[in-house]
């Protein structure tokens, strides 16, 4: 079940593994938000990381 203006349980657990795998490099997360409107959760790390994490938990680097 997905509240309204909440990510999705994949969504959730990608961004966990994202954050531990980003922090072990020593890289500080910045942002990480939620669009509501594309149900998208934009992640963004140190410098030059932008990751989109999509509903069915799938994530890809913003070119």
């Amino acid at each position: 079940m997905n509240i309204v203006g909440l990510p999705t349980t994949e969504q959730l657990k990608t961004c966990f593994i994202l954050s531990a795998s980003i922090t072990r490099i020593y890289k500080t997360i910045s942002l990480i938000r939620l669009d509501e409107r594309k149900k998208r959760v934009y992640f963004l790390a140190g410098e030059e990381i932008e990751l989109l994490i999509l509903e069915n938990g799938e994530w890809r680097f913003v070119e």
